[in-house]
């Protein structure tokens, strides 16, 4: 553990064995669905909103989106290839508290680094900076304090697996909206998204929730399908 994670911890840890009732704040921010939709929802703004740059944002959505996809692949592979690190709740060696249970927690036996939350939702902020400055710099200040900040005030991650994961995020959604990608990426969508526009506004929806919640409705159900192969 560096100093530099730790010291983030503990102070973040003596913050919580003082405050029960932040504690169950910050774990239902967490948990908030709805709060994770912001992001989505100015995109989905950028998709909609007429103008003379229509056809360059619904570029930028499409691969932005593209680009989220991608950072969750890759921050599981990247999770699964790089040497193992004990996510901060689950270490014991800290001698830190954290307000979720490490012996039933889920995540306790997953890879720390990077943060695959940091990835999806840096990337998609990164979309929207691309597309409005101004809505792209909230994005990217919301991202950071209610979607990462409370997964290191939790203990599911050290500070480094968000600037890693974000940095990763970032990098992904920049390539494939660079200029010699995005139209070629984008074009075989908005034109399938052309050809049929109300089933693909139903599409929008469903991605949009599950890429709000990370797809962990998906994730039980594909995990009970294995378990009775």
């Amino acid at each position: 553990m560096n100093p530099f994670d730790r010291n983030i911890l503990a102070f973040l840890s003596n913050i919580g064995a003082n405050s029960p009732g932040i504690n169950q704040t910050i774990i239902a921010l967490d948990m908030s669905y709805s709060l994770h939709l912001i992001p989505l929802v100015l995109l989905w703004w950028i998709w909609f909103r007429n103008g003379a740059s229509a056809a360059r944002d619904r570029e930028i959505v499409v691969s932005t989106i593209l680009a989220s996809f991608a950072a969750l692949i890759a921050g599981r592979a990247l999770a699964f290839c790089l040497p193992f690190r004990l996510r901060p709740f689950a270490n014991p060696d800290l001698g830190l508290k954290f307000p979720i249970d490490a012996a039933t927690h889920a995540l306790r036996t997953w890879s720390a680094f990077p943060s695959d939350h940091a990835m999806l939702w840096f990337a998609l902020a990164t979309g929207i900076y691309l597309a409005s400055r101004r809505l792209g710099i909230v994005a990217l200040i919301y991202v950071a304090l209610v979607i990462c900040l409370p997964r290191v005030y939790l203990g599911l991650h050290h500070l480094t697996d968000i600037l890693g994961g974000g940095v990763i995020g970032v990098a992904i959604c920049l390539a494939l909206n660079s200029a010699t990608l995005r139209s070629r990426v984008a074009a075989p969508i908005l034109g399938w998204v052309g050809r049929h526009e109300a089933f693909s506004h139903v599409t929008i929806f469903l991605v949009g929730f599950e890429l709000a919640s990370q797809f962990d409705e998906l994730r039980v159900w594909c995990g009970l399908a294995l378990r009775h192969l």
